[in-house]
């Protein structure tokens, strides 16, 4: 049996967007689950410029327990940006995130501490089966096909929102500036000891989900240009398959000329080489665009995130902070 001097110590990082009615409810049961799995803990709940009640709600719980700190975004940065966010002011060796909407019940925290304590870095807890709907259910595996043939995360099947690991890992993105943050892709920077357990993944009570198909899409879009050169590699072998067809082509009308005399007629066959060929240049083109705009929006030195207040942090007093 584990006493409090070998059990670790644990923050948990919460990003807050419209769960004012959750909220209370997912803290408490967090204190009722994380004594038995932790010395001492901390709950980090990040608030991403919610529409409702949600930063009073977190400001009631500060002041009910100093173990519950609040941090109050300026503007919506997105989930990531305050996942990243709560785990730089995390102060305990290991860290769990979850979602605010009580889709992780906190009650199957031990099985991902208990895989971690196995010898892994970063444990998932894969849902046996995904609520979230169809559209989302969908896009979901896109990405996590994404993640996995082109960041080279081999756990991308089972990545998910409920995740525990050490916190030296953050070490390896310490000093990450860029907009758009994937935490799954910024761990997988500093650990490739990857594991996952299965657990139970109930339905939302509370609001809808706040990502709709064409948020994940441009999720997985910009995962892709954002994080990988594998497009740039597509769109050069691309060139080099039609470079080699239009050679082809070529051949074709001098053999022709030779063996006919005289040139080939046809010009819907003609109009047609140079639309394919057209296309493919602008889709090309399109791919280096992309990359040129994400070059650009990095020169603009925008803000990873930008905190407004702290609530309970000693480190960071109740004023604005920037984190560029």
């Amino acid at each position: 049996m584990e006493t409090d001097e070998t059990k670790p110590t644990c923050s948990v990082v919460i990003p807050v967007y419209n769960s004012e009615r959750s909220l209370p409810l997912l803290v408490e049961r967090l204190h009722a689950v994380l004594p038995a799995l932790c010395s001492q803990y901390e709950i980090i709940l990040v608030n991403d410029d919610s529409r409702d009640g949600s930063w009073s709600a977190i400001q009631a719980l500060c002041a009910g327990d100093p173990r519950v700190l609040g941090i109050d975004l300026m503007r919506n940065f997105g989930q990531h940006n305050a996942l990243l966010c709560g785990i730089r002011q995390a102060r305990y060796e290991l860290i769990l995130t979850m979602d605010d909407d009580l889709q992780n019940p906190p009650e199957e925290a031990h099985k991902l501490f208990a895989r971690l304590a196995e010898g892994a870095d970063v444990v998932y807890g894969a849902p046996a089966a995904e609520k979230h709907g169809f559209w989302r259910d969908i896009s979901s595996r896109l990405i996590k096909k994404v993640l996995n043939k082109l960041m080279n995360i081999k756990s991308a099947a089972t990545v998910s929102a409920f995740r525990l690991f050490r916190a030296e890992i953050s070490q390896a993105f310490t000093d990450y500036q860029g907009a758009f943050v994937s935490i799954d892709v910024l761990l997988s920077w500093g650990t490739t000891r990857f594991a996952s357990v299965i657990v139970n993944h109930q339905p939302r009570e509370h609001g809808k989900s706040n990502y709709s198909f064409r948020k994940l899409m441009n999720h997985a879009l910009t995962l892709i240009t954002g994080f990988s050169n594998a497009p740039l590699r597509f769109a050069s072998l691309t060139g080099f398959v039609f470079t080699a067809f239009g050679f082809i082509v070529l051949l074709y009308v001098l053999i022709s000329y030779i063996v006919r005399g005289g040139s080939l007629p046809g010009f819907p066959f003609l109009a047609s080489i140079i639309s394919i060929f057209s296309g493919v240049q602008l889709f090309a083109l399109g791919i280096f665009g992309e990359y040129l705009g994400r070059m650009f929006s990095r020169t603009l030195n925008k803000p990873v995130y930008v905190v407004r207040q702290s609530l309970n942090d000693s480190r960071h007093p109740a004023e604005t902070e920037e984190q560029a």
